[in-house]
């Protein structure tokens, strides 16, 4: 509302002003305190992402915040088939996928013949016939059919939303659209992670220089993440997974995403950080916005 109305306004973030002495204790008089402040040149504004970064933030998070109910949902299908003493998951790898689907389709339809279950195994499911016929033996009422049928009408609902955010994604990622394409050079990091890693840093360009970044530990498995925004440590987490294959080589993503990554190869040892973002110790530079206490130590 106030940059509507041409007020630039700043974000500061309180850890700034704590430790200064003098600070009233009533709201008014604080807020005449801050403007004393920030006239000193003692305090220094974060980092607020133009309009276009917002929206595309919004979007991202939002898609996450589906991805997750999603795996939710998966789960209780899960579960519900283990209360029912249906082992699906314990001879399919997914059972979402679409020997899977098929299977719990028929279930939720009526069927519940073992054989004829197994039977809807489709390519490299085929050689695990008997192993499916003894993992449907159980005990699968009406009433698990209910609740299956609500929980896969569920997924398919969140999977048509997201979807719908990914085209979203790709128009409001368009402007970026090189940005994306030197991200998605680095191992581990695809598409819809290159479009939450802008989101959540900033437009390219924002940070003129390796100063402002701050290094992610990104592990796996076990990934742990410090230092970031939830949003883009859960990023980097669902990138990390499909780069396993990048061990032994070091890449560095530039603040401004312009320059070409530096690969290097390293083969054993623990050598130093910012290495490959899922080989054992490895670590990731991204960019985190300055002034938001991401990062510190």
């Amino acid at each position: 509302m106030l940059e509507a109305h041409g007020f630039q306004t700043w974000l500061v973030n309180p850890r700034d002003v704590k430790h200064l002495p003098g600070r009233p204790k009533t709201d008014r008089l604080d807020a005449v305190w801050l403007c004393k402040v920030a006239e000193r040149q003692m305090l220094r504004p974060s980092f607020v992402p133009p309009p276009e970064i917002r929206r595309l933030r919004d979007v991202t998070r939002y898609r996450a915040s589906l991805v997750a109910a999603r795996t939710a949902e998966k789960q209780r299908a899960e579960k519900l088939l283990e209360d029912a003493q249906i082992k699906l998951s314990v001879v399919a790898t997914d059972i979402f996928g679409v020997s899977g689907r098929a299977m719990m389709a028929a279930m939720v339809a009526g069927e519940r013949n073992p054989k004829v279950l197994a039977q809807l195994a489709r390519a490299r499911m085929r050689a695990k016939i008997t192993a499916l016929e003894e993992a449907f033996t159980g005990h699968f009422t009406d009433h698990h059919a209910f609740l299956l049928g609500k929980m896969l009408a569920r997924v398919d609902g969140i999977d048509a939303d997201i979807a719908d955010l990914d085209a979203a994604i790709g128009e409001l990622i368009a402007p970026f659209a090189a940005a994306v394409q030197r991200l998605d050079e680095t191992p581990g990091i695809g598409p819809v992670a290159a479009a939450a890693v802008i989101a959540e840093s900033g437009s390219p360009g924002r940070f003129p220089g390796q100063g402002p970044l701050r290094t992610v530990r990104a592990r796996c498995p076990g990934t742990r993440l410090k230092q970031a925004p939830g949003a883009l440590r859960a990023g980097v987490l669902a990138s990390c997974v499909g780069g396993r294959g990048a061990r032994d080589r070091r890449r560095r993503v530039s603040g401004g995403f312009g320059s070409l990554p530096a690969c290097h190869t390293r083969p054993g040892g623990r050598g130093i950080r910012r290495r490959s973002p899922c080989g054992p110790g490895s670590a990731t530079s991204v960019p985190t916005p300055g002034g938001t206490g991401a990062g510190r130590r």
